[in-house]
């Protein structure tokens, strides 16, 4: 069933009393290397040109593009060139661009069932109508044509860690659905919010770097490797649209800020962020298992685990609490001092069982455990 209509736009509520948050999509901030950070900071800022405290250019620093190209050729095998890096204020931002250069009212932009839920309110705005296409235990099923129905223009998969079910798109399924791009005319916008966090296993290559006729749009964060509040994230873009969204984002904002994104390139190019992730990879294994064995422990088989071996959260359902209204599952938790937070919300027809996200990167693993045993507690 397709949908079109007005955005809601849904926002999680963040208790303020909740000791232990399980909100999916945070890093662990104390993880991250501020003092390194802030040093680079201020060298930059203490030797900034006249050049650098003026407008950039809306694509954003040649230095960052450059050592992001060189960074997806090593790490994600994609290769760019850094024309075809666009620089964002994360990727919300990206979406949005996305939706303005190739979205027009009424076009049909196939979405995962369920989804990031910024992906489906940014195509909204545009005037889109969704198609749903279910996820099972390998991903989007990539739909077969049909006589009659209108081609959708674009497609929107997280591919390496599916949002928010976890699972992730085999091979077999990736060449599918560029097969049905190329066939179709249409583009896969392919997020790829938290993929590096891999902890078990070698990544499948990114989509992007399976393309061979310029069908994939890449969509990059550093929202989940550094911080959220540094606001940048990143574009790969097919040559055909590097023009068209190079002036949307002139007219979005005439450039991201240059200190933050010249800073980061350093951060790059002087090997820090491969040793941050490095870190946090082996810290956030530690937490993961963490809550694995503390679900395992307290729900035992009333509860089952959508999980794989990447990313900053699972999907966890609720087998005794089915058909019952999450919303009153949350007060009980809330009650307890624990935030937990629906899957409901990111499906456009909520599935019929009951599930929470549980978000584990900024939490230590006594707090994951802690957390657990009190969220059991209250929903017993």
């Amino acid at each position: 069933m397709a949908v079109i209509g007005a955005v809601r736009v849904y926002r999680e509520t963040h208790p303020r009393g909740a000791s232990y948050d399980f909100r999916a999509g945070r890093p662990s901030f104390g993880d991250f290397p501020r003092a390194v950070w802030c040093r680079l900071l201020g060298r930059r800022a203490r030797s900034a040109s006249r050049r650098d405290l003026d407008y950039g250019p809306p694509e954003g620093r040649r230095e960052l593009r450059e050592a992001l190209a060189e960074r997806l050729r090593r790490i994600r095998g994609i290769e760019t060139t850094p024309r075809q890096v666009v620089i964002v204020n994360g990727s919300q931002q990206a979406l949005d661009l996305i939706t303005r250069v190739l979205v027009d009212p009424g076009d049909r932009v196939l979405i995962e069932e369920p989804h990031y839920l910024g992906a489906r309110q940014a195509f909204m705005a545009g005037g889109a109508e969704l198609v749903p296409a279910p996820v099972d235990g390998e991903g989007m099923r990539v739909p077969r044509p049909l006589a009659g129905r209108r081609v959708p223009r674009l497609a929107y998969v997280t591919p390496s860690h599916q949002f928010p079910t976890g699972v992730v798109l085999p091979l077999a399924r990736r060449l599918e659905l560029l097969d049905w791009a190329v066939r179709s005319g249409a583009f896969v916008v392919e997020d790829d919010y938290d993929s590096e966090y891999r902890y078990a296993g070698r990544p499948l290559q990114a989509l992007a770097g399976l393309d061979a006729h310029g069908r994939v749009i890449y969509v990059g964060t550093f929202s989940k490797l550094m911080f959220p509040a540094l606001r940048l994230g990143y574009l790969v873009l097919p040559e055909a649209l590097v023009d068209p969204v190079v002036a949307a984002k002139n007219l979005a904002d005439t450039g991201s800020p240059s200190l933050e994104q010249l800073t980061l390139a350093d951060f790059i190019r002087d090997g820090h962020l491969d040793r941050h992730l490095h870190r946090s990879i082996a810290r956030n294994a530690s937490r993961r298992a963490a809550l694995l064995e503390a679900v395992r422990d307290r729900f035992g088989a009333r509860a089952e685990i959508s999980d794989t071996a990447t990313g900053l959260h699972v999907l966890v359902w609720l087998r005794d609490h089915r058909g019952q209204p999450i919303a009153s599952l949350a007060r009980k938790a809330e009650a307890a001092g624990v935030a937990v937070y629906p899957v409901a919300p990111f499906y456009l027809h909520p599935p019929r069982r009951s599930g929470v996200l549980l978000g584990y990167g900024p939490l230590s693993e006594r707090e994951i455990r802690d957390g657990v045993a009190r969220l059991a507690a209250a929903l017993d």
